[in-house]
């Protein structure tokens, strides 16, 4: 009778034994709530404009190749100086969205053909095009917290101090992430980087002493020459070339409302046979017989998709010869559609 007493006694003490310290530490952390994966800010990556420029400094002789500096950022641009002993003056190239200083399409073939012509060529290297901020990236998700192998109690505890100290060294930081920016300021933050990137052009081209400088825009390019030049309105650049002119995505104003207001000596070198350029093209033309422009031209060309190499050397011969058309305007005659 006194056995079958003492069992139910013992069974009860056990249970009223406090549990242990691996139990209730498994208990406190299934029962804490688990908190959300902080979010940091994704580290910038190298924009492809400078992968493409180291490329382009393996490839072309360094004779050719100009650091220039705007503001804190330094670019490569690409000098070809005329092979000519009396130069007529010199062309500035700005490629167009996702095309460097040697693009095979314009920008190539003219800053390497002009010279034989006797223009010196400038071709630079812009900013990659803006676009929104990438979202934030979480630090850790909860599947790979539970795909850490489990410790068992002991080592955790023989463990504790080291663990525990380089935990804290890797804490993520908690100060909030900066708000994102708007699409205005990001297009600002754009725009002036691309406007530095000319002044540079600028400044190294009248350390050359030229007769006259020419800006040249090929695609968004173009966009960019006609913009810096309308908010800058530079003494000594009174020719604007356009060649396939495109306006970069989500930016205004369009080209028919800031073109005719710049009063320059201007050539709008289009491809007839794509509609949306023969469209736009059209739209800069009316634009600019509203406004009366004394001096502007546009060229209708063809594309061969089939024969670059031809495309490519008509586009040169236009070019070419709206540069001595110009020159000799400036020397009394009237400009002409030709």
């Amino acid at each position: 009778m006194l056995r079958a007493i003492r069992l139910p006694l013992a069974a009860l003490c056990l249970t009223l034994l406090p549990a242990s310290p691996a139990v209730l530490a498994e208990e406190g952390s299934a029962a804490a709530p688990k908190e959300p994966a902080p979010a940091v800010e994704r580290a910038p990556l190298e924009e492809r404009s400078q992968e493409d420029s180291i490329s382009l400094e393996r490839q072309i002789p360094s004779r050719e190749q100009q650091q220039l500096k705007a503001g804190e950022e330094r670019f490569l641009a690409l000098w070809q100086p005329a092979n000519v002993s009396d130069p007529s003056g010199l062309v500035i190239l700005l490629p167009g969205d996702g095309e460097t200083a040697n693009w095979p399409e314009a920008i190539g073939p003219l800053r390497r053909s002009l010279p034989n012509s006797g223009w010196s060529t400038l071709a630079l290297t812009l900013p990659d095009p803006s676009d929104d901020p990438l979202p934030p990236r979480p630090l850790k998700t909860e599947e790979t917290t539970k795909a850490e192998p489990a410790v068992s109690p002991e080592k955790a505890q023989e463990e504790g101090p080291a663990n525990t100290e380089q935990a804290g060294s890797a804490e993520p930081s908690t100060d909030p992430a900066p708000p994102p920016q708007s699409r205005d300021a990001i297009q600002k933050t754009q725009t002036d980087r691309v406007f530095a990137r000319i002044e540079a052009a600028l400044a190294f081209a009248r350390q050359q002493k030229p007769k006259a400088i020419v800006l040249l825009g090929h695609g968004t390019g173009a966009y960019w020459a006609t913009q810096y030049l309308a908010a800058n309105e530079p003494k000594d650049v009174r020719n604007l070339l356009l060649v396939a002119a495109e306006l970069p995505e989500g930016y205004e104003p369009a080209l028919e409302d800031s073109l005719p207001d710049l009063k320059l000596a201007t050539g709008d070198f289009y491809y007839k046979d794509q509609p949306a350029d023969r469209d736009a093209a059209l739209r800069r033309s009316h634009a600019s017989k509203r406004q009366k422009h004394p001096a502007y031209i546009q060229i209708a060309m063809k594309g061969l998709p089939g024969d670059r190499a031809t495309e490519q050397e008509q586009l040169i011969r236009r070019i070419r010869g709206w540069l001595t058309l110009h020159l000799e305007a400036g020397a009394g005659k009237a400009l002409t559609d030709g």
